[in-house]
């Protein structure tokens, strides 16, 4: 699907009011963070249909949805949008497969039935009845019903947030699928930082029934001033880099980035692949010279070009890693002690020592110009 998705509305719902305004490419993964209540529910129902504004106007691409002005409302079901739930909403006297089918019933388009189960992985769960299914299982068959309903854009509203970890973590890399293998948009509603940092492209930031601001993921959370939506705790940042080599030896993978390489556990994937890594501040160890005789393998020359607000005894540091052309940000956590004793100041030359690097999904997209297979050192 091309072309943008454009919101633009109000609604007043009690003593709540929604003014939401943002405009995403209605491609890879939009996802609506923050808190409970903040009306980001409120936002895709309005989307789906299921609530109409008290003004404004929802497009996607050059097709508009609503309008209050010129009086258009499209109906639910001619919207032509997928919706997943927290829970399933599965039907209970439906077998997998009759659940899978009723989608197909009420849509069909590109997407086979063969091609929706091998995705998903629902091969030995058609016969089962809902009752059967754990959660995890519930939720894939859910977005299969509804991607076999002919849907162009998927809206998903919390779909994890009553599963536990271990359901959350079987279903994060079907949801990667879905983007990657059938470039399905995906509206993605959450107010878990660690779903969004693996599964978003643009983050939208809403609080209080309005959008605070709307971009990259890695542009957002390196933001001092948007830490009170983003979460100071989940302070950090998050690097896109290119898997150049592997080592063998150790186990390990390289991870190319504008001015240096991170080295990870070994990342199954080919050489060229584009990945997001999620770098937290509290995992980052500032040093004036370079490190000797540590164990700790990445570490980078970078400068401070940021101080937040000291709030208590701990100060977040953004340092920039990168080159002059391409600058790449990261936090560092330091106390105020340690910030007074190492003469810290903006400008200062510092060596960046990371301890531990988390790698979320490979980010959509283009691969890197044909490497060629090297050693990490």
């Amino acid at each position: 699907m091309t072309g943008a998705l454009e919101i633009d509305i109000e609604k007043h719902l009690g003593g709540f009011s929604l003014a939401a305004q943002f405009s995403a490419r209605a491609s890879g993964v939009t996802a609506l963070f923050g808190r409970s209540g903040s009306g980001k529910t409120s936002i895709i129902n309005a989307l789906a249909g299921l609530l109409k504004p008290d003004r404004g106007r929802i497009a996607i691409g050059d097709e508009i949805l609503f309008d209050a002005a010129r009086r258009i409302d499209v109906p639910p079901e001619k919207r032509r949008l997928g919706y997943v739930f927290q829970e399933g909403r599965l039907f209970p006297h439906y077998s997998v497969r009759g659940n899978l089918l009723y989608g197909r019933r009420h849509g069909g388009g590109a997407v086979s039935f063969d091609q929706i189960v091998t995705l998903l992985g629902l091969e030995a769960l058609l016969a089962r009845r809902p009752a059967d299914l754990s959660g995890g299982e519930k939720q894939r068959v859910a977005i299969g019903r509804a991607l076999l309903a002919d849907s162009r854009l998927l809206l998903m509203d919390e779909p994890l947030a009553a599963l536990d970890g271990a359901r959350k973590a079987e279903i994060m890399p079907f949801l990667g699928r879905l983007r990657d293998e059938l470039a399905v948009p995906i509206v993605y509603v959450s107010h878990a930082m660690d779903e969004v940092m693996q599964l978003a492209d643009t983050l939208v930031l809403v609080s209080d029934g309005r959008v605070a601001a709307t971009g990259g993921v890695e542009e957002l959370t390196s933001r001092i001033d948007l830490r009170p939506l983003t979460g100071r705790y989940e302070a950090g940042a998050v690097i896109r880099t290119v898997l150049r080599g592997h080592d063998q030896t150790y186990g390990l993978s390289e991870l190319a980035f504008p001015g240096g390489r991170l080295r990870v556990p070994h990342v199954a994937l080919p050489l060229g692949s584009v990945l997001r890594v999620r770098i937290q501040a509290r995992d980052v160890v500032l040093a004036l010279a370079p490190p000797v005789g540590l164990s700790i393998r990445n570490a980078f020359a970078g400068r401070i070009v940021e101080i937040a607000p000291e709030a208590d005894s701990l100060v977040d540091l953004r340092l920039d890693i990168g080159t002059p052309a391409e600058p790449v940000m990261l936090w560092a956590r330091v106390t105020k002690r340690a910030l007074a004793e190492l003469r810290l100041e903006l400008g200062s030359p510092v060596h960046a020592l990371v301890k531990t690097v988390a790698l979320a999904r490979p980010s959509p997209g283009r691969p890197a110009a044909a490497p060629e297979e090297s050693e990490a050192s």
